[in-house]
């Protein structure tokens, strides 16, 4: 047909599978396996539906100041966006349109080059080292800007702010942005180089430690000039991009850090309980800082593995790609889930070794 020739043809992001089985053990898409804080469901029943007829606050002025307190930065040092895929995304519309390739590690959350296809922008991916590390001296290269997340995903491995510093450093005149999506379950984060650096954005999300992955919040801490061209771009893309719930429900969540210190503590103590359990069945995987599981079995396959997995109603994450066939990407669970899936690794690597 002849309007398919101006058709916008792009290889979309694959999301992980969202089975609706009431028995299943969901460890697919790095959620969160606890609820939010007790103040978010307590003021989610108290919320006037009366004012869902009108537009929610264009500026989430409730939500960006509840961060900027808590961080420590000024407001119109915040951008707050829906999910930090949308962050991103603005991101990449905003501050990569020259003609040089922006960079970004050849394993790693795969969006990036969805989004460069999608909206035009050449790159260039770095190959991670045999042990999945960046290579800083990777991006000395002339580029067009530069992301990566930190921890990596999908390998979890956290690079130490040096590695970040010299990024920087080497790139004074393009925008570097590190995406912390999984920071808060043992990483160190880059947004004490944000007065430093003036081409530096770190973006962060609610949906990993904060357990409001069904809200879609994300935000970027960066430079005030940062971050007024991205509220340009957004209020030239649409002005009421977050819902008047999340909103105020974001704030909530903000207010009560000693809940959300105690989630991330209790997921980081059953990643690390998880991880000696399968080393002892055999499976080698980076030393993870995120809230999953990066591993491969020594003899059997990451395909075979996932497959049975799925039978049995367990849910993980699997990529037919290079460098990463043979790997599982496990989500921490609650500890009664990880015990399930240590359970059914066991009899099954058992069964398979007869």
């Amino acid at each position: 047909m002849k309007w398919e020739e101006n058709v916008r043809r792009v290889v979309p992001y694959v999301a992980g599978e969202q089975p609706h089985k009431q028995k299943m053990i969901k460890l697919n898409t790095n959620e969160c396996p606890y609820p939010p804080a007790p103040g978010v469901a307590e003021l989610a029943k108290q919320l006037d539906c009366a004012a869902l007829r009108r537009y929610p606050d264009p500026n989430t002025t409730p939500l960006v100041d509840a961060l900027a307190d808590y961080y420590h930065v000024n407001r119109d040092q915040v951008f707050v966006g829906v999910g930090s895929d949308d962050v991103i995304s603005m991101t990449f519309m905003t501050f990569f349109n020259s003609s040089r390739p922006i960079l970004f590690p050849d394993v790693t959350y795969s969006f990036y080059d969805v989004w460069a296809e999608l909206y035009r922008i050449p790159y260039k991916t770095c190959a991670l080292d045999a042990d999945w590390h960046i290579r800083p001296e990777d991006y000395r290269q002339e580029n067009g800007g530069i992301i990566f997340p930190n921890p990596n995903a999908p390998t979890g491995l956290l690079e130490p702010l040096s590695v970040v510093e010299d990024i920087l450093r080497h790139n004074p005149d393009v925008v570097v942005i590190v995406d912390e999506a999984y920071v808060d379950f043992g990483g160190e984060s880059a947004l004490s180089l944000v007065d430093q650096y003036d081409n530096l954005l770190v973006v962060q999300t609610f949906s990993k430690s904060r357990a409001m992955a069904g809200l879609r919040i994300g935000f970027c801490i960066g430079n005030a000039k940062l971050i007024r061209y991205l509220n340009d771009v957004k209020f030239s893309f649409n002005s009421y991009t977050m819902n008047y719930p999340s909103q105020l429900l974001g704030v909530e969540a903000v207010r009560d850090d000693t809940y959300f210190k105690e989630t991330t503590g209790r997921i980081i103590r059953t990643r690390e309980r998880v991880k000696e359990a399968l080393q002892e069945l055999g499976f080698t995987f980076p030393d993870s800082r995120a809230n999953f599981i990066f591993a491969r079995h020594e003899t059997v396959s990451g395909e075979q593995l996932f497959l049975a997995l799925r039978e049995a109603d367990i849910y993980v994450r699997h990529w037919n790609k290079p460098r990463i066939g043979e790997y599982l990407r496990i989500t921490v669970g609650t500890d009664e889930e990880m015990d399930a899936l240590l359970a059914f690794l066991r009899a099954y690597l058992h069964k398979e070794a007869v």
